[in-house]
């Protein structure tokens, strides 16, 4: 007699939670227009750790054994190794904060930039979609320390290794023409740059 009871309230119970848990994420106005983790099992399959880009401390553009040095576009990181020694012989070390990131990751620090800036609008002004995002292509890095960022403004074109936005000044990027000609003016923000336009 019991038995029909029980089972009936843990079925309410299942399609309760089933249908608060679905509403929770149809309501959230900030990932709206994420586009789908690339899993197919919600916003990610668990916690994003260093295969996803995700950098520990202590990191350096000599280590390979890092997915997001290891991923990163052969000639950049030819350019970084180059730079990251010659700034050493003056005391200085590249640390890596960033490097590449995989798409899902790349839509994570989105999430989390929308939630913290308030507005998909403001948070493009510091994080772009993976669909856009040179780190996902493995073509852009972000270089920790003051005293390496301050050598990469003063040094870093002659490797090719550019600041690309003014409001980021630890991103860096190749651009084989600024050897000869210096680097290209820098975007505002990545909203002002044509490729996160896409």
């Amino acid at each position: 007699m019991w038995r029909p009871l029980v089972v009936g309230l843990i079925l309410v119970g299942a399609v309760v939670a089933v249908v608060l848990g679905y509403g929770g994420v149809k309501s959230s106005p900030s990932t709206a227009s994420l586009p789908p983790s690339p899993t197919g099992r919600g916003e990610h399959r668990g916690a994003l750790g260093e295969a996803d880009g995700v950098v520990p401390d202590g990191v350096t553009v000599f280590d390979d054994a890092v997915p997001a040095v290891a991923h990163l576009d052969p000639p950049l990181l030819k350019a970084l190794r180059r730079a990251a020694t010659a700034a050493g012989d003056d005391g200085v070390r590249f640390s890596v904060n960033s490097g590449w990131r995989s798409p899902e990751y790349q839509n994570e620090l989105l999430r989390k930039a929308i939630s913290k800036y308030g507005s998909e609008d403001e948070a493009a002004r510091w994080v772009a979609t993976a669909a856009a995002s040179p780190h996902v292509s493995g073509d852009a890095v972000d270089i920790g320390r003051s005293a390496a960022t301050a050598w990469l403004s003063e040094h870093g074109a002659a490797y090719g290794l550019c600041q690309i936005y003014e409001n980021e000044p630890w991103h860096y990027e190749l651009r084989a023409g600024a050897t000869d000609r210096g680097c290209p003016r820098r975007y505002a923000d990545p909203t002002q740059d044509p490729r996160t336009q896409r």
